[in-house]
């Protein structure tokens, strides 16, 4: 836990106290969603700040047209149905590799301490990295007008670190419980509603530092268009129930470029 304190501001979010996992644990089951601010300590933010200045050059950018399913288009439905209708997502990515083995990032990644905290929270009984080179540590960019379209997840949870703020633009935004996946209820009514701009969507208000564990998997969410000038950072931490889990070679080309 020594080193932890290092980087996680444990006075705020001590990890290890059950009154504090507890109240973690039911915020997130009743709202889909978990803030912990100003989770990392100024001057572990400050360092990964600048290692993604420094490691931008590796980054690798893409843009994709996509469902909000994240599925191959359904030739049964016509083009312009939620089912089918493309969304666009924009962004640079360094990937595990790129990481430096001395970021307070892997620190924090490969802490029992941290882990054991999101395994109580998130329900899970054990929690693996990637058992590729790539996945388990992401760090993207969103510059001016790169986004993240409208998309569901495909899993359970995601684990994320804001670095770097935009000056505008760059907000999270979702609309939660708007399909059931495990019942195969797909609601493209309601998809539909959202994507013509008839549903305002809640937005998140996350600072740079600030942890956020999110169930994206029936929740619709995108984040918008970064504007100005001011790169926006955000950190994925990945990890799976299951060990021995790669990302698919044809996921990982389409992330990252390489396998």
């Amino acid at each position: 836990m020594r080193q932890l304190a290092q980087i996680v501001n444990l006075s705020t979010n001590p990890l290890d106290d059950s009154a504090f996992i507890a109240r973690s644990k039911q915020t997130l089951a009743q709202y889909g969603v978990l803030i912990l601010p100003g989770f990392l300590h100024s001057q572990a933010l400050a360092a990964v700040q600048q290692e993604g200045k420094e490691y931008s050059h590796a980054a690798f950018y893409a843009a994709s047209q996509h469902n909000v399913y994240l599925k191959p288009q359904d030739p049964s439905f016509p083009d312009e149905h939620a089912r089918n209708r493309l969304v666009t997502s924009s962004k640079g990515c360094i990937t595990d590799e790129d990481i430096p083995a001395d970021s307070p990032l892997r620190t924090l990644y490969d802490s029992p301490e941290f882990r054991d905290f999101l395994c109580a929270v998130l329900d899970e009984p054990q929690l693996y990295p990637y058992a590729d080179s790539l996945s388990s540590i992401n760090l993207h960019y969103a510059h001016t007008g790169q986004e993240l379209g409208w998309h569901f997840d495909n899993s359970s949870f995601a684990i994320t670190l804001l670095i770097q703020k935009p000056l505008a633009g760059g907000v999270f935004e979702y609309v939660e419980g708007l399909r059931d996946a495990d019942r195969g209820e797909m609601n493209y009514a309601g998809v539909a509603q959202v994507l013509d701009g008839g549903v305002k969507p809640k937005q998140l208000a996350i600072n740079e530092g600030d942890l956020v564990l999110f169930r994206g998997r029936n929740a619709l969410h995108r984040v918008t268009p970064t504007e100005a000038d001011k790169t926006r950072m955000l950190v994925v931490l990945a990890y799976n129930a299951q060990p021995g889990i790669e990302l698919s070679e044809s996921a990982r080309m389409t992330f990252y470029g390489r396998l």
